[in-house]
This record gives C-alpha cells, sequence and structure tokens, in this order.
C-alpha cells in the first residue's frame, strides 16, 4: 500500500509510485490488487497477461474494450454506486434531478467511451507515465 510521508517524516513508508509494474508483476499470471480510492474501496485486480517488445510503438496502459461506464468519481463505493444506477432508472425518483445535475447531465451507465479511458489513463496526475525502466 502507498502511503504519503507524515508531515514530520517520522513514520517509515514506502513511496510505491516509484516503483514499476514490470518489478511488481514478472510472469504470465502474476496478479496483484490494486485500490482505487481508499474512500470509496475500489478494488481491481492487475494481471499479467502477456509481456511486448518495450520497441513497440503504442503507449502503453491501453484500454481496448470493456463492458460499462467507469463509475464517477466519489459516488460513495459499490454500494453508492448501485444506489446512483437505481435512481437513475426511474426519472420520478425524487433524488433523480439532484443525481443528473451532480452528474453534470445525463449518465448512461451502459457506454463506454474507450477514447476517454485511454486519455484518462495517459494523464500525468494518473501516475502512468512508462511501464518501463
Amino acid at each position: 500500500m502507498y502511503s504519503p510521508p507524515d508531515e514530520y517524516n517520522e513514520l517509515p513508508y514506502t513511496d510505491y509510485r516509484k516503483i514499476k509494474l514490470n518489478k511488481l508483476l514478472k510472469n504470465i499470471n502474476d496478479h496483484i490488487v490494486y485500490e482505487y480510492d481508499f474512500g470509496d474501496g475500489w478494488e481491481h485486480e492487475i494481471v499479467l497477461e502477456e509481456v511486448l517488445n518495450k520497441e513497440n510503438p503504442q503507449i502503453y496502459p491501453l484500454c481496448i474494450d470493456g463492458k460499462n461506464a467507469c463509475p464517477p468519481e466519489d459516488c460513495g463505493g459499490i454500494g453508492g454506486y448501485q444506489n446512483l444506477l437505481t435512481i437513475l432508472s426511474n426519472p420520478a425518483h425524487q433524488e433523480y434531478d439532484e443525481w443528473i445535475e451532480w452528474l453534470g447531465g445525463e449518465f448512461d451507465p451502459k457506454v463506454i467511451n474507450i477514447e476517454k479511458v485511454n486519455e484518462m489513463l495517459h494523464l500525468e496526475d494518473y501516475g502512468v507515465i512508462s511501464l518501463w525502466d
């Protein structure tokens, strides 16, 4: 688990932002569990499926397919997202308009925007610059 240093630098910690995936996942089918957003508790299993030649011109990571849209940020984890989907499925729900405003407009949970996902994967804020040394 990554944690930043405490404000006085007294507690030991490991800055995992400096550790590349190729140091953690070395063999086909190696896997790790990645928790995104400790408050909401989104866990993802990352599995090494194939090792590619690093001279390949493709920029990685790369999303090639998906089943549904990404849940909105800070929607309350799995339970909060399920509640959101229930509300959005019923435009007569008393919280419907409030959630649509919070979302910034319509949200279709069944539509994934692969291009947008890949744009987000390559933002420096997500810490994904290079998987290679």
